[in-house]
């Protein structure tokens, strides 16, 4: 009886192991799920990507070249600006903090350096950073982002 399930044990770990040459499509260790923030005359900052299809479709968007993009303040809490391009929503209501990174209606990309509760999609959050240091580094007014994917 042991032998049958040693047996049954070791069959299914030859089948669950990809093929030389091919991809396992379970297997993400390949995918990067990490994106460049570069403020324009200021500082560089990573941020990691959450799971979802928004996320997917700015990577792809990512992978063409740099997004750049306008930023204005709003609310003393965020920088907003316009993608360029609509991404698909995954909308659900979020308590935002500093240094996530939100998608509103599925065209703005958003990079909170504050607190907010509101409808959102959540695509990301910047690896450690505070709410001082990036209100610090996106400045007060206008400020100019630059997206590029971390390969």
């Amino acid at each position: 009886m042991k032998v049958r399930k040693v047996v049954q044990l070791l069959t299914c770990m030859l089948v669950s192991l990809p093929i030389f040459g091919q991809s396992n499509e379970n297997d993400n260790s390949m995918k990067t799920n990490s994106i460049r923030l570069t403020i324009k005359g200021g500082e560089t900052f990573t941020a990691t990507l959450v799971d979802n299809s928004s996320a997917d479709a700015l990577m792809a968007l990512l992978s063409k070249g740099d997004v750049t993009v306008e930023m204005e303040d709003y609310g003393n809490m965020e920088k907003v600006g316009p993608l360029g391009t609509n991404l698909p929503r995954n909308d659900r209501q979020t308590t935002t903090g500093p240094g996530d990174i939100i998608l509103y209606q599925g065209k703005y990309l958003v990079i909170y350096y504050s607190t907010n509760s509101w409808n959102f999609t959540r695509v990301g959050r910047i690896d450690n950073a505070d709410g001082t240091r990036l209100k610090s580094a996106l400045g007060n007014g206008n400020v100019t982002v630059t997206l590029s994917s971390n390969d």
